[in-house]
């Protein structure tokens, strides 16, 4: 199968390169894809060299599936182009996820919403991607109703510009700032831009994406989302009110079972969920769950992951894993 990685030079594309070997996606040919800076950069794959090829050079090679990790702009302008060709995208940006008439997709919570007509694929943010594969097994179950969120996310999300502010902070180098402020020994409430409403950007992602994902527009949600000094895995507390009772030790067997999903939790042995652990690698980690005292039905969980593997890379080679596995593809 012919594969185009869209955005191949970048954090997210070079990930997505690395998820593709280890997963042994059939590629019989990649075809590389960057903005004209870097047209004729090379990159790895499998062991081989591959020339980095236009946009345009993209589309003329006809590939079956174009992953794009190339930002939203671009997204917006290339990925009709590339669907017009008969090409089926999975996009990683913002461009398209809440556009009604996109499936907005996280395999282990609603693959079963794409068709062999959807050629624009959106992939979830970050957050929300890890949040709703641990939250889809409670809400099967249980009925959720409100979800509060506080996020505790790593500097790879916003790029190789704020890792390299980081690590220059930690040795006392002066450099370039991703961030309006100080990021080592600090940490900044504030991701994207704020909105009319007081909330950032990404809150109002996570609100948004997971009553599309999970199929279910009565799921309250309201979100705190905060970058950390950390490389690599977001965190997130979450308090989940849910319609019906829970058993704690069901809840625990059922996230036990549930695709996709790795409970860490044992109090005695201060074992649970860190971004330490969880770096490359593609599951979404749960532990620290105990009941919420202060009213009914309600849980606490803690939630970490790979931002740049199942936060978007593994994603959405899993979407097109999905499709070749369903022939949608």
């Amino acid at each position: 199968m012919k594969v185009a990685v869209v955005g191949a030079t970048g954090l997210v594309g070079t990930k997505m390169l690395q998820v593709l070997a280890e997963r042994n996606f059939n590629v019989t040919e990649l075809v590389p894809v960057a903005s004209e800076r870097s047209v004729g950069k090379e990159v790895e794959f499998k062991g081989k060299q591959y020339k980095v090829v236009s946009m345009q050079d993209g589309i003329d090679a006809k590939p079956a599936v174009a992953i794009f990790s190339a930002g939203g702009s671009t997204s917006l302008e290339w990925a009709p182009k590339f669907a017009a060709a008969g090409i089926t995208v999975i996009d990683n940006s913002s461009a398209w996820r809440m556009d009604p008439t996109k499936k907005l997709v996280v395999p282990e919570v609603n693959a079963s919403v794409l068709t062999a007509e959807d050629k624009i694929i959106a992939n979830p943010n970050c957050s929300t991607i890890q949040m709703v594969v641990a939250l889809q097994p409670l809400h099967e179950k249980y009925k959720i109703k409100r979800v509060v969120v506080s996020t505790y996310q790593s500097v790879t999300g916003t790029g190789k510009a704020a890792v390299d502010q980081l690590f220059n902070e930690r040795k006392g180098i002066d450099g370039p700032m991703a961030y309006k402020y100080q990021i080592d020994l600090n940490v900044i409430p504030q991701i994207d831009v704020f909105l009319e409403n007081g909330y950032t950007k990404e809150e109002m992602k996570m609100v948004k994406e997971t009553c599309k994902i999970m199929q279910d527009d009565s799921i309250k949600v309201t979100a705190t989302t905060v970058r950390i000094p950390v490389v690599g895995g977001h965190s997130e507390s979450v308090n989940v009110e849910f319609e019906n009772e829970y058993d704690l030790n069901e809840v625990k067997v059922l996230l036990a079972a549930a695709p996709g999903v790795v409970l860490q939790q044992d109090d005695a042995a201060q074992f649970y969920p860190m971004p330490l652990w969880a770096h490359e690698k593609d599951e979404v980690f749960v532990g620290r769950l105990r009941r919420d005292e202060t009213q009914p039905k309600t849980l606490n969980m803690w939630v970490v992951s790979d931002n740049l593997r199942k936060g978007a890379a593994t994603n959405a080679v899993q979407i097109a894993e999905y499709l070749v596995g369903k022939g949608l593809l």
